[in-house]
């Protein structure tokens, strides 16, 4: 995954009805460029994120977009993901490439630190993924992210960079300005007050304009 400019890179929802939420991923990626989704629900059983996965990859392929599997490169392999995000309490990075081979696409989670970034990058990540920059609703901040880490990143770095946490269409310019290859979405798109294809829209708008 390289990007020329900021793209969009969007996370589902922590829990979903999978059917309904097809269709509105549909609609979603219909509204504007996304460079890829990732599949997290929490608290769902395997069986569940399989189906959901199942079910997300055709809306995905479609519409020329990856579908990515967060923390599990096991469930992205029998699903047929196109790779997996994995945090630095899930599985290693080197188990995840290990699993998903050579062509997949995994992302590494890095919170603030340069340092845990560079080790990924060394080892062969296809981004790196710093945050929470902003206050989330979807999960519990444990590690805040400076717009600095950004932007020392892009300053030596080749390797693509996800700035994630907390995002909206009104605070995501910093961000971008910084150094930012992809902005991760959640809240700001799946409950935008006039529904997801026009927080799809309006985030397409502030990447144009950026």
């Amino acid at each position: 995954m390289s990007a020329q400019s900021c793209e969009l890179y969007l996370i589902t929802p922590p829990k979903i009805e999978i059917d309904a939420f097809a269709e509105d991923l549909a609609a979603a990626l219909d509204a504007g460029p996304v460079a890829c989704l990732q599949l997290r629900l929490k608290d769902t059983s395997d069986d569940e994120v399989k189906r959901a996965a199942e079910t997300l990859l055709p809306v995905c392929h479609a519409r020329g977009v990856p579908l990515l599997m967060n923390d599990r490169p096991d469930l992205a392999l029998v699903t047929g993901c196109d790779g997996a995000h994995v945090g630095q309490q899930d599985t290693p990075y080197d188990e995840a490439r290990r699993i998903l081979g050579d062509e997949a696409m995994i992302g590494v989670t890095c919170h603030n630190s340069i340092h845990l970034a560079m080790e990924a990058a060394e080892a062969g990540a296809d981004y790196v993924a710093f945050g929470a920059f902003y206050p989330t609703e979807t999960k519990e901040i444990l590690h805040h992210a400076d717009i600095e880490t950004l932007q020392t990143w892009a300053s030596f770095s080749t390797v693509p960079c996800v700035a994630i946490g907390g995002i909206t269409q009104d605070n995501a310019k910093p961000l971008i300005e910084a150094g930012a290859d992809f902005i991760c979405v959640i809240t700001a798109v799946w409950k935008h007050s006039d529904g997801p294809a026009a927080g799809v829209k309006r985030f397409a708008e502030l990447l144009r304009a950026t």
